[in-house]
């Protein structure tokens, strides 16, 4: 199936050059693993370098990279959690002031740890609610 058909939902809410990157990664690794989930997690792995999930949409990271351990041990490494989207490894500021866009309660008192996983979870909510529109 051509990215654009399976593209997630959250990719339409997102900058074109985000939703081009997904494309473009999805359909090489379809040429390479076949459709399905393979292809899938390699599609996100080349959009987390360059974005990051804030709220249901996806918006250009400060700067690329890894967003998590799992993505910075490569894709052929199928253990590990993920952050969701989130870029575990930006700055607890960044973090903070995403925590903030997303009004994230209680976030001056927490670590970056917890920073990450509150974020995380408003994603999830803000995405939640866009699907359910």
């Amino acid at each position: 199936m051509p990215g654009r058909e399976s593209m997630p939902s959250t990719l339409d809410r997102s900058p074109e050059e985000a939703q081009r990157t997904w494309i473009e990664a999805h359909d090489s690794a379809v040429e390479t693993y076949g459709e399905g989930e393979r292809a899938h997690r390699t599609a996100f792995a080349a959009l987390k370098h360059s974005f990051e999930k804030v709220g249901d949409h996806w918006e250009p990271k400060q700067q690329r990279g890894p967003s998590d351990k799992q993505a910075a041990r490569g894709a052929d490494s199928r253990s590990g959690d993920t952050a969701g989207g989130v870029d575990a490894n930006a700055s607890k500021e960044h973090l903070y002031e995403l925590a903030k866009k997303l009004d994230v309660k209680g976030r001056s008192s927490m670590t970056k740890k917890e920073l990450v996983n509150a974020v995380e979870r408003a994603n999830d909510k803000k995405t939640a609610k866009a699907r359910n529109r």
